[in-house]
């Protein structure tokens, strides 16, 4: 039997806890899917706490090459992850140059290990953030429940985009990787499946929401032209991005992640400022609307 997988079973078998060389240490499993074989492979690994997300270093003791669950997961973000005993799904990137450094910084504060793998190369240890994938819904009775459903899934969506972008973009600055093709194509698809959600979403709301909510609350007549003024201001902002999203293999990571940043905090700022305003409003109009 392997190392791994001793050290597999035995993490399994006693609730995440294992002795030996990694006695007394946050350690986790992490299987990914084969970037050639897709064949699911599980391996060991330590980890350290981000706020919600959790953090791993490619280290490979110091080597000189990637390790494969690294390639496994640039060709396959979705992973699952068993720590303790819990077991979910989670989506994995590799921080970008700009991310890179400050987590890799996080994680020798607490795991000096670490920087001393890195040492021992030249190749920079990519950190791998581990996101668990959005949770169940919980179920919608109400308008206003409605609109926090589909906000959260709008914030869902961009955050998933910015990870898939991240990756692609650290993807085709490895050496000798063959996922870059399919990550773009992923971050093309998934961009333009938010870039129609979120379109599709502030039309209904110009042509049916706001007129409906201004009809029976006309004081909020103001403000709800200033919500739909922040409309056309996303839009803007969309476009420039669906603009460098036309050729992503030639794409400059710079702007790409530049225009990203900016619709991400437009966005955000929009649906904070429309929930302040709709949801108090909408909490006693029922969900699906009654004929």
């Amino acid at each position: 039997m392997s190392f791994n997988h001793a050290v597999i079973d035995e993490f399994r078998a006693n609730c995440g806890q294992v002795g030996g060389f990694f006695a007394g240490g946050d350690l986790l499993l992490l299987t990914t899917t084969g970037a050639r074989s897709g064949a699911a492979h599980t391996v060991p690994l330590g980890y350290v706490r981000d706020g919600d997300d959790l953090l791993v270093v490619a280290s490979a003791g110091g080597a000189d090459r990637h390790p494969a669950w690294f390639h496994n997961l640039l060709a396959h973000p979705t992973v699952r992850v068993e720590v303790g005993t819990e077991v979910f799904d989670a989506v994995a990137t590799a921080a970008g140059d700009d991310r890179r450094d400050l987590l890799f910084g996080r994680v020798t504060a607490v795991a000096p290990g670490y920087a001393d793998y890195q040492g021992k190369t030249s190749r920079t240890l990519p950190v791998v953030v581990l996101r668990r994938s959005e949770p169940a819904r919980a179920e919608v009775t109400t308008f206003a429940g409605k609109l926090v459903e589909v906000h959260g899934r709008l914030r869902a969506q961009l955050a998933e985009v910015r990870v898939e972008a991240d990756a692609y973009f650290t993807a085709r600055d490895v050496p000798g990787s063959t996922a870059a093709l399919g990550l773009g194509l992923q971050l093309r698809k998934h961009c333009l499946e938010f870039c129609d959600a979120l379109a599709f979403h502030h039309t209904g709301e110009d042509g049916a929401v706001f007129p409906g909510v201004r009809e029976h609350h006309p004081h909020l007549g103001r403000a709800l032209d200033r919500l739909g003024a922040e409309h056309r201001v996303v839009a803007r902002v969309q476009a420039d991005l669906l603009a460098l999203l036309a050729d992503i293999t030639t794409a400059d990571p710079e702007p790409f992640r530049a225009a990203l940043a900016t619709l991400s905090d437009e966005l955000r700022a929009h649906l904070d400022h429309e929930e302040e305003l709709l949801l108090p409003v909408l909490a006693e109009v029922p969900w699906p609307p009654v004929a």
